[in-house]
């Protein structure tokens, strides 16, 4: 397993989605609000989420250059999707946002942490 992704354009691309994902969180669209309250995710703590994907981002591009980041900010990302999939599970929220939003973000954070730092 590598430190530092090779190739780097995968890392790059997840870093983007999710600068688009926080783009779209800063005033949540209507999916994204119902997303959260479909999960009962308290509105007080939303915030927080901004922050979570925000130093993700900076991870992912630093960890471009840095040994590790990158890929500790790719296995966070497979973290914080695998707990938001448990949360849409629990709460039996699982509609098109549990499977496009959700498995999809987790699915390509899988697919970076295969192409960049395994295969």
């Amino acid at each position: 397993m590598s430190l530092i992704p090779e190739p780097w354009w995968p890392v790059a691309l997840l870093a983007i989605v999710l600068t688009g994902d926080i783009a779209m969180s800063i005033l949540p669209m209507k999916f994204i609000r119902d997303c959260l309250e479909g999960v009962n995710f308290p509105r007080e703590w939303w915030w927080t989420l901004l922050v979570i994907k925000s130093l993700t981002v900076v991870g992912l591009v630093a960890g471009i250059w840095i040994p590790g980041i990158a890929l500790a900010a790719t296995i966070g990302v497979i973290v914080y999707f695998t707990c938001a999939s448990y949360a849409h599970i629990r709460e039996r929220f699982t509609g098109q946002e549990f499977w496009l939003n959700c498995l999809g973000m987790l699915a390509l954070s899988i697919i970076v942490l295969g192409l960049s730092f395994i295969f």
